[in-house]
């Protein structure tokens, strides 16, 4: 009920107190609007310029070496010795210059001078050896990015060593052809760290392990990236501030990055970021051909450009959990199963099996090409059809023949039984929040209806299918999106039977509980040699016909049958100027150099 029909409701209000409570309201109005404009003008005078993004994934850990899924962060946070650019190639970071040896198993290098940490301590040589020596080669630690830098037969690590507080020298066991660009993984701070690393918890494992969980505040958790973490809200967003103490100046003098908070929320459904940007509460999105058409239309009016970086170095694939082993007594598999999927025959049946034109066409409305690879299209290394890349054309009678030939048969109903009468049913899950994998798995189990396979079609929430994939494994066949690298060497982890990322046949890491009777194919093993010994060639010729024979090898075994690679396209707004979008590294690989402008 308003003042004034109080006032009418009770006549004994006089007018004197009307005309009192009349005149107390307007000024505390008076005084509210002097009030609301000092703030206004306050606001005005120091703005905050920042932009919003979106990402997919919930982040489990803000520890630079065990990020897996939410690597995002590393982009911003984190930097290394060398830093690669939007046209894959490599320039100083860090590092301003480096030396190689003739015979190129030495390497020193040099930082730049005045280099910080975001808590205003010195960043130095010690940092770089310790990282190098005491994380990455610390065989109790399992980091990605270990399997990077184990060279030869024996898997040397190299060694780092401090020669003034400016240089560090590397030794290798060998020479190393992707030495330099594998440097570009993160240095992380030995003042922080070196006590975690030391300690042991109760179970026996350096507490470096659990350092730096989500929990921690942000405030503890010191980068050496043009921004630091400024707030976390669980399954909400990531605010990212602006590095006081960052390096990089621009050509006039100026501190960067120029932007001062970057706002990340975590949006796992795609439907809702698009929503959220169509509605100008984002910045950026990731453009799939579903929205293309869409966003296309409404550019000019939403004031974004839409930027094309040609094929996406990746592809979406379907993998088979290939593991004989078990877990506590139990195989991870079910063995009738296991036998199935063990078949190359029945792996070749499968991708014979698959239309990927028809994925391509329905889905991606053509905007892309099939993938037959694991390394890129744009690398050098990369083997072509016309210079011998075994391809899978969709062939339903072949894929047939190829089942009956290994000792499947066929019931009067069509349906596919193996030698011993089991039908021929597993379960092929995704990632629920990607709705272009959940429709190419609809694509896929009628696909393979056709060849008399039933297949239970199960999309899982992200964190689900993630622990899956990396630490359960109690999965039978996966539909995901992996990477095709540019740089063969830069997913190594992928091919090397005992690297951490060995999706198809996977192995426990360093914590997890161990897996007995895990078996390595002749085929596995020969892969993971050539990837070994391309690293040591130095010879470019030499080095590419090796790689072209671990593509030879990958697509006549098919550890992963690869499907379609889209064309990778973004939306960004146009007042962010300096986007230098690129398939080979993302969108914000360059954010200190991103500008605002008041074009809005």
């Amino acid at each position: 009920m308003s003042y004034f029909k109080l006032l009418q409701k009770n006549k004994k209000y006089t007018l004197i107190r009307h005309r009192w409570l009349v005149i107390s309201l307007a000024l505390v109005t008076a005084i509210a609007i002097i009030i609301s404009s000092q703030i206004n003008l306050t606001t005005k005078a120091t703005p905050i310029s920042q932009i919003i993004i979106s990402v997919p994934t919930e982040p489990t850990t803000f520890n630079p070496a065990l990020i897996l899924e939410s690597a995002y962060t590393l982009l911003f946070n984190y930097e290394g010795l060398v830093k690669e650019n939007g046209r894959g190639e490599i320039e100083p970071c860090l590092a301003q210059s480096w030396q190689t040896s003739s015979n190129k198993t030495q390497v020193i290098f040099t930082l730049r001078k005045g280099l910080k940490w975001s808590d205003g301590k010195p960043l130095t040589a010690e940092d770089v050896v310790f990282t190098y020596n005491e994380i990455y080669a610390n065989p109790v630690i399992p980091t990605y990015a270990k399997d990077f830098f184990l060279i030869g037969k024996n898997r040397t690590f190299p060694k780092a060593r401090k020669l003034d507080d400016l240089r560090v020298k590397f030794t290798l066991p060998e020479p190393f052809a992707p030495f330099i660009r594998a440097t570009k993984l993160e240095i992380l701070p030995a003042h922080i760290f070196r006590e975690s690393v030391k300690q042991k918890d109760t179970e026996g494992r350096p507490k470096f392990l659990s350092t730096w969980g989500t929990d921690t505040p942000p405030e503890n958790i010191i980068v050496n990236g043009p921004y630091t973490i400024e707030s976390y809200t669980p399954s909400q967003r990531i605010t990212f501030r602006k590095n006081p103490y960052y390096w990089r100046k621009d050509a006039q003098g100026n501190s960067q990055p120029y932007i001062e908070r970057v706002i990340a929320q975590i949006i796992p459904n795609q439907d809702t970021s698009l929503m959220q940007f169509r509605s100008g509460g984002l910045d950026y999105i990731n453009v799939n051909t579903n929205s293309f058409s869409l966003l296309k239309h409404e550019e000019d009016k939403g004031k974004f450009t839409i930027y094309n970086g040609g094929l996406f170095v990746g592809s979406s694939a379907i993998t088979f959990n290939l593991n004989k082993g078990s877990r506590n007594g139990k195989l991870l598999v079910d063995p009738i199963k296991s036998r199935w999927f063990n078949q190359v025959e029945f792996r070749q049946a499968i991708a014979y099996a698959i239309n990927r034109q028809q994925i391509l066409n329905n889905i991606y409305k053509g905007l892309g090409q099939i993938q037959n690879s694991p390394i890129a299209v744009q690398s050098k290394y990369y083997l072509s059809i016309e210079t011998g890349l075994k391809i899978y054309e969709y062939n339903l009678q072949k894929a047939k023949e190829l089942l009956l030939k290994a000792g499947f048969q066929y019931n009067n109903q069509g349906q596919l039984l193996d030698d011993q009468g089991n039908f021929v049913r597993f379960a092929l899950t995704t990632n629920a929040s990607n709705n272009i994998l959940q429709a190419m798995g609809v694509i896929i189990k009628q696909n393979l209806r056709d060849l008399g396979i039933t297949v239970d079609f199960e999309p899982l929430a992200t964190s689900i299918f993630v622990k899956k994939l990396t630490q359960t494994f109690d999965w039978e066949c996966q539909l995901l999106e992996v990477a095709a690298a540019q740089e063969p060497n830069d997913w190594a982890n992928i091919w090397l039977p005992d690297a951490g990322l060995h999706f198809f046949n996977p192995l426990s890491l360093p914590g997890q509980t161990p897996i007995t009777g895990r078996e390595i194919a002749d085929w596995e093993q020969k892969i993971g040699d050539l990837y070994m010994q391309a690293v040591s060639e130095l010879d470019e010729a030499k080095r590419k016909a090796i790689y072209a024979e671990t593509q030879r090898i990958t697509q006549e075994y098919l550890p992963f049958i690869y499907l379609v690679n889209p064309l990778s396209m973004v939306a960004v707004r146009n007042r962010i100027q300096g986007i230098e979008h690129s398939a080979l590294i993302g969108t914000f690989w360059n954010p200190y150099d991103l500008k605002l402008t008041n074009n809005n």
